[in-house]
């Protein structure tokens, strides 16, 4: 009866422990799961309540706040006070949708706004600065080079296998690549959403899992290197550039233009103040010379000859 019971044991775990070790979101390494029911998994945001769909990307400004929070059996997380002030990662206030919320504030009360990608599209101001709208990030231009190899790859099959990498890996629909150019070792991706439904993944997003993976720092369960082969060649990628265009143009460039103008003019101006200035002493010189030449002459006139 015994050795029956230890067999029926071992199956019973036999069976358990795949289940649970399936029990992990395959596109977020920083969600928790944990299966609360047989066959049911479910994965919550790290540091808080929020479900995570793992069937899809996580978005940018869930992952920023999971970013944050200090996790003892992974690598040295920078504290949230290093970054609370900076361009770059931050620890954002998101809706429960996942979408940043417009206005976004630091730790030292500082305020300013941001686009749906979470980047700083205002100058930076108090509690009191009123952000209208989350202004939504139409366009992404992604740079890219890569390694230098002995040929240059065919414009087309680097198109094609780019296209497949964000369809496959990022859930992308092919419709949202607006263009894929090469000029070697330049590569141009522009990515082109201006709404997006709610079944599709948003296109800052996944720039952000993209820029992950190319600094080895890969946001997916596995961890796996990205690896991009085109006709059965390597891609690597060398350097990556981002950038965001928006409905509406950012704030603060205005403002340094109108400063740009105003020290262009300024300088305009004080260049011509010392032009006109140089020739009004060069004038007053000349008319002086004149009048002493005059003079001189005058004298020379009125003198009595001695003869």
């Amino acid at each position: 009866m015994e050795p029956l019971f230890g067999v029926v044991l071992g199956l019973i775990l036999a069976v358990a422990s795949p289940a649970h070790d399936s029990c992990t979101c395959a596109t977020n390494k920083w969600a928790v799961c944990a299966q609360d029911s047989p066959g049911n998994c479910t994965c919550r945001l790290t540091g808080s309540d929020h479900p995570v769909d793992c069937s899809t990307l996580t978005s940018k400004c869930f992952l920023m706040k999971a970013e944050m929070i200090p996790l003892k059996e992974k690598r040295l997380w920078r504290p949230p006070h290093g970054v609370s002030d900076s361009d770059g990662i931050y620890n954002p206030d998101c809706e429960d949708s996942g979408v940043f919320k417009a206005k976004q504030c630091n730790q030292s009360s500082t305020c300013w706004c941001v686009n749906t990608a979470g980047v700083r599209r205002t100058e930076k101001g108090g509690r009191s600065l009123k952000c209208s709208e989350l202004v939504r990030t139409r366009w992404i231009y992604i740079e890219l080079t890569h390694k230098r190899s002995s040929s240059a790859f065919d414009a087309p099959d680097v198109a094609k296998a780019l296209t497949q990498l964000f369809e496959s890996r990022y859930k992308l629909h092919p419709k949202y690549i607006a263009a894929i150019k090469y000029d070697p070792p330049l590569i141009q991706i522009r990515l082109d959403q201006n709404k997006k439904p709610r079944w599709d993944v948003d296109i800052a997003d996944v720039a952000y899992y993209f820029e992950k993976d190319v600094n080895n720092d890969s946001v997916f369960h596995s961890n796996s290197k990205l690896h991009i082969s085109v006709n059965g060649d390597a891609l690597a990628i060398e350097k990556l550039w981002i950038y965001y265009v928006d409905d509406k143009p950012p704030e603060f460039c205005m403002r340094q233009l109108a400063a740009g103008i105003s020290a262009v003019v300024t300088v305009v101006v004080l260049t011509a103040g010392i032009g006109i200035a140089v020739l009004l002493v060069l004038k007053w010189l000349r008319t002086r010379t004149y009048k002493k030449f005059e003079c001189k002459e005058m004298r020379e006139i009125k003198t009595p000859s001695l003869e």
